[in-house]
């Protein structure tokens, strides 16, 4: 398969949307003067599948999609950027009650058709008044296509708008996503949403879309922070007719774990996406422990900024894994890139010369061989620079 990046091949995407999605995309004057809000409507009630944030302090919108999705149909997204609608109490739920109700009278649809989503700052009103002009006159609004806009839409700190497009036979899947920060899932993503006119029965897809996720946003860590208004779904509308099933999964997984390292790539001051790969595990929960242990401490972040090659920094993060990680550091090999730094015991330093011309690259890739199975784990984070303070410094003004 081959997945096209809208930073990559603009036109393409824009000439091979799926068939049967309309979107319109405003700017509501939320924080600024950039995009804030999008609608994307299948032209018929779609099969549906839908994943959400673990969070305990869930945004408002959340336990209305889980509702909403739950018969496996959803026929419209609808998602506003700069305000989160977390911790809104009973009136962010009947804000979100309202604006589902006024989309649906707008587009002819059912309220229970729709997925709302929030993103942005935690504990603010949404500005219903905004909100409500804006949805006045949607339905002239729509038009065909229109997806790359919808990726810009959604963006808070991102930096670029996050948009992958591929063909499965006659059919076409596209994914949008954002997250820059406040990113450590715990079942789906920051927000990410795929639209498809191919044909897939909705409990499939909700395996697919369960699968795909457990590999690609579930392994991607920014900062160690679960977000409250995490969802990822997806809306097939069948107009492309049947597709290879297989093909379908291997398309969405690959587009799931492209996105989700757009994501890590675009972290809140990221200079570099690292890459951490652990093999020779006991368990697949094993690999993926302990790369994250490595991929979101502080200190290797720092160092992998820095250019410092201090490997002991890997050493440490694997250690101090706990519960069932039990490692043999006798077994222990570890990699920058190709360069094998320890292996029982330190590797010739002159290596050390080769880890740190290795990491003026911008993309780092960490290796850790356990020697006590056959299981692996990648996982996808990013680098820890000054500007991360900055930027989280000064998030809400």
């Amino acid at each position: 398969m081959k997945i096209e990046s809208l930073l990559e091949n603009k036109s393409y995407i824009l000439e091979n949307m799926p068939k049967g999605f309309y979107t319109s995309s405003k700017s509501l004057g939320i924080k600024d003067a950039t995009l804030d809000f999008t609608v994307i409507l299948s032209a018929k009630p779609a099969n549906a599948a839908a994943m959400f944030t673990q969070s305990r302090f869930c945004g408002a919108p959340i336990p209305i999609g889980k509702k909403n999705v739950a018969n496996g149909k959803l026929q419209c997204f609808a998602i506003n950027s700069k305000t989160a609608n977390v911790a809104t109490g009973d009136e962010g739920i009947k804000n979100v009650i309202e604006i589902i109700d006024l989309i649906a009278m707008e587009l002819n649809i059912f309220p229970e058709d729709i997925l709302p989503s929030s993103t942005g700052v935690i504990g603010h009103q949404l500005p219903m008044n905004k909100i409500r002009e804006g949805i006045k006159n949607l339905k002239g609004n729509m038009a065909e296509g229109g997806l790359e806009k919808s990726a810009e839409a959604i963006m808070t700190t991102d930096t670029y708008p996050k948009l992958k497009l591929c063909k499965i036979g006659n059919a076409t899947l596209v994914g949008i996503a954002k997250g820059s920060g406040m990113i450590e899932p715990n079942m789906a993503t920051m927000l990410a949403y795929f639209v498809t006119d191919a044909e897939i029965p909705s409990n499939t897809l909700q395996t697919i879309l369960k699968e795909a996720v457990n590999q690609s946003f579930n392994m991607v860590s920014v900062d160690t922070d679960t977000s409250t208004s995490d969802t990822v779904a997806i809306m097939a509308n069948g107009l492309a007719g049947n597709v290879d099933l297989q093909e379908f999964k291997d398309s969405l997984t690959a587009m799931s774990i492209d996105l989700a390292k757009e994501i890590a790539r675009d972290g809140e001051g990221a200079t570099k996406l690292l890459e951490v790969t652990v093999d020779g595990a006991s368990s697949f929960l094993q690999a993926k422990k302990i790369g994250k242990s490595i991929v979101n401490s502080p200190l290797v972040k720092t160092a992998v900024f820095g250019k410092d090659p201090n490997w002991g920094r890997i050493a440490m993060a694997i250690g101090k894994c706990e519960d069932e990680v039990d490692v043999d550091p006798e077994k222990i090999s570890i990699y920058f890139g190709n360069t094998l730094i320890y292996k029982e015991k330190p590797i010739n330093d002159d290596n050390l010369i080769k880890i740190q011309n290795y990491l003026e690259n911008p993309e780092i890739k960490i290796r850790v061989s356990l020697g006590l199975g056959t299981q692996e784990a990648t996982v996808w984070g990013c680098d820890l620079s000054y500007d991360y303070v900055r930027i989280n410094g000064e998030y809400t003004t």
